[in-house]
């Protein structure tokens, strides 16, 4: 690592890009409520077009007066490039990140700056792999995407349940099943436009379309065997319910597997990883099933939430998801590994995902380049959102 980003020489530890934004907001309240009264939280700032919005947001949500603030604007790279310049890291919520972030994330790359977003968007993050990846590791910069509810639960999920495979059978799962179980939420107005984003992207040019389909479209020079597909429903002997589409499989799947990549292959590179949302068990289970193919077609309906939209705070905590992973060996062994979250996951889970991903990345002595929370983060960042996030993670006997 070259750079002074791992050192204690800049202004800031983290700056909170976007924080007059909703999701934005939530994340900066996280720091308040976590941080905000200690001596050894991290120094942090909010960064955003309007000084007069940051100002606003920094009393509403009762952030120290000495909050400093930052104006800086995506259309302007002259001003992201002297922000980056200031912290050790940026947490951005400015998406659809394909329209937004391209000039954040080349600020620092070559200022030798961490960076975590919650990027869904799988095409804009192959292409960012590929134009990145070896200058982030010549500069000491970390970028690290899809650091909320895609696909932190999932992706430290899988490498504990994995961890655990190792302990207690020699060897890792070459079979992993990912189920949600429950979930209570909604989906972001910003989780709405990146998918209109890509889908308007992919009608101009078919390497999106590509990139949507191919498990490994993360892992470029690597393509593991055929993976299961998650579309199809079907009734799950071993949870005695009907498994459906994921919407968010997409984008969890390939993240699963850029990590193992990255990790080396821990995994093995025979690994086998679908994503699937049960329903019930019988005909009503079936049923139910079947609806999420169609749901699938149009996850928001009708009226998609917009960008700075969002659920109330009593919905928002009354939020909560679990998501269930069961490792497979063809003998019949299997293993079964838990991820739980208290709070909306897209919201509430997902803006104390982002701020503790940004707290790990302080600590942390990872590789520098274009990564993933589990590459970069593993087990430290497991242990942070167990303690300031409300997420558990736990073998199910």
């Amino acid at each position: 690592m070259t750079d002074a980003n791992h050192e204690n020489s800049r202004e800031f530890d983290i700056i909170v890009y976007g924080a007059t934004g909703y999701t934005g907001r939530l994340v900066a309240e996280h720091f308040v409520r976590e941080y905000g009264n200690s001596d050894h939280g991290p120094k942090w700032a909010m960064a955003g077009r309007s000084e007069d919005k940051l100002t606003a947001v920094r009393e509403e949500i009762g952030a120290p007066s000495t909050t400093r603030m930052i104006v800086a604007d995506a259309d302007d790279p002259a001003s992201l490039e002297a922000m980056c310049r200031r912290t050790r890291v940026v947490l951005s919520t400015v998406g659809p990140y394909q329209l937004y972030g391209n000039a954040l994330v080349e600020s620092c790359v070559k200022t030798g700056t961490d960076y975590a977003d919650l990027c869904g968007e799988p095409a804009w993050m192959a292409e960012k792999i590929v134009q990145h990846h070896e200058a982030a590791r010549a500069s000491g910069a970390r970028i690290c995407f899809s650091s909320g509810f895609d696909s932190i639960p999932f992706d430290l999920g899988v490498l504990m349940l994995q961890k655990e495979a190792a302990a207690r059978h020699g060897s890792p799962a070459p079979r992993v099943k990912g189920r949600v179980r429950t979930m209570k939420g909604t989906f972001s107005g910003g989780t709405a436009a990146s998918l209109g984003a890509t889908m308007k992207a992919a009608m101009k040019d078919p390497k999106v379309i590509s990139a949507l389909r191919d498990p490994f479209a993360l892992t470029p020079g690597f393509e593991g065997p055929e993976q299961p597909s998650g579309m199809v429903p079907h009734y799950e002997e071993d949870t005695g319910k009907w498994a459906a589409p994921f919407v968010m499989a997409p984008i969890n799947t390939k993240n699963v597997h850029r990590t193992n990549f990255l990790r080396g292959h821990p995994y093995g590179k025979d690994f086998r990883y679908d994503e699937m949302v049960l329903t019930s068990p019988g005909d009503a289970g079936k049923a139910a099933a079947n609806a999420m193919v169609e749901l699938m077609k149009n996850p928001f309906g009708a009226k998609p939430p917009k960008p700075g939209e969002g659920p109330t705070q009593e919905e928002r905590e009354n939020g909560f998801y679990d998501v269930l992973f069961i490792g497979e060996w063809p003998d019949g062994k299997q293993i079964r590994y838990a991820v739980k979250g208290k709070f909306d996951p897209g919201y509430g889970s997902t803006s104390r995902m982002l701020g503790e991903t940004g707290m790990a990345l302080l600590q942390s002595k990872a590789e520098d380049g274009v990564g993933t929370p589990g590459s970069f983060l593993g087990e430290e960042l497991v242990e942070r959102l167990r303690e300031h996030a409300h997420l558990t993670f736990e073998i199910e006997e």
